[in-house]
């Protein structure tokens, strides 16, 4: 198979031929339509994010694309059926050690897995566990790019699960002019969230929710002062906050999580996905007092990816919001170099392995 293989950090993609994946039992081969490119990946390709990851290997983390064969022991997967390839391989005898397939592995216990599954998406073929590839229902093979907007969504609909939203409750969304906050947004309203507070620097794009979502969504620009942009966030929401989802990148100071936990209602919850770096001095007496909830969450459960894509065959969700640029295999690093300019909410970089010619 031809694949885009990382053979050092710091050097470019190589276009090469690979093994074609070997099928056994409780597994699964894809062929690979299309797969996503986050706007970081050029920071884990060039060793700056200092992800764990053995060279050389084919990166992506999941996609797009259709089952070639299964495994004896598949009762439901047929060669042909349109799937969603979840990236998050966990150890079958403890969950906890876990790899996203081409991307990076958690713990040195989990590095068996990562040697096992170890080419990723950017790529003709992918090989997986039968429990990560997920049935889509049928599509046009032309569409499989915006299909990719899954990945993009589901993470946010994980913490949007793990923090019990319902209907009619006020959230706000630290980080909303990110990729995952972004979409966070859209999904918490498919959820039915009765107003969404977005916060972020950029005030360009927070306005682009707006008129994307309408008046359910509140923009705050935030200042980095922390009392300021608490009192901000309570006055935009209205009412009392019910939920925080926090998405906020690497860069963020700790004042920036804490501006927004501090504003939940008593009896509120807040979830923490982002890439924050610093360590949190909340204060333990309104913690335990106003009885706040607040927990991590990583990824999604596999249950979130029939739900998510039920939304979208709803119209709930709808993948036209996204502005999709798509590239060939062969033009891999072009679509690396295209996601890092092009990091908003509302840009999707896709590879087209089943594709072939120049990209863009």
């Amino acid at each position: 198979m031809k694949a885009a293989v990382l053979n050092a950090f710091g050097e470019p993609l190589a276009i090469q031929t690979l093994p074609d994946p070997v099928l056994g039992t409780g597994e699964v081969i894809v062929d690979m339509a299309a797969a996503g490119v986050t706007s970081y990946a050029a920071n884990i390709f060039n060793g700056s994010r200092n992800y764990a990851l053995e060279l050389p290997v084919a990166p992506g983390a999941g996609g797009i694309g259709r089952v070639r064969a299964t495994g004896p022991d598949s009762t439901s997967l047929k060669a042909g059926d349109w799937v969603f390839c979840e990236p998050t391989i966990r150890a079958r005898d403890n969950p906890v050690d876990s790899i996203l397939q081409g991307w990076t592995y958690r713990t040195q216990a989990a590095l068996p897995l990562h040697r096992l599954y170890h080419h990723g998406s950017y790529a003709e073929q992918l090989l997986l566990p039968t429990e990560n590839v997920t049935r889509i229902g049928d599509i046009d093979q032309a569409d499989a790019g915006r299909w990719c907007a899954l990945s993009r969504l589901l993470v946010p609909y994980g913490g949007l699960l793990a923090g019990s939203l319902s209907a009619g409750e006020t959230l706000v969304v630290s980080g909303a002019t990110g990729g995952f906050g972004g979409a966070g947004v859209a999904v918490a309203l498919a959820m039915g969230a009765g107003t969404v507070v977005a916060t972020g620097r950029n005030q360009s794009t927070l306005q682009d929710l707006v008129h994307r979502f309408g008046s359910r969504v509140r923009p705050v620009p935030i200042t980095g002062v922390e009392a300021d942009d608490r009192r901000r966030i309570v006055e935009a929401a209205g009412v009392p906050i019910d939920m925080v989802l926090d998405f906020l990148p690497r860069e963020a100071s700790a004042s920036q999580v804490q501006a927004a936990i501090l504003a939940v209602r008593p009896g509120g919850r807040a979830v923490l996905m982002g890439g924050v770096r610093s360590d949190l001095a909340l204060n333990y007496n309104l913690l335990m007092h106003n009885e706040l909830t607040l927990r991590g969450a990583w990824m999604y459960s596999r249950d979130a990816i029939p739900g998510m894509v039920g939304m979208v065959r709803a119209g709930l969700i709808d993948l036209a919001q996204f502005d999709l640029t798509e590239f060939a295999l062969d033009d891999a690093n072009a679509a690396i170099a295209h996601a890092a300019d092009n990091a908003g909410p509302r840009q999707l970089t896709v590879i087209r392995p089943d594709r072939r010619g120049a990209g863009g």
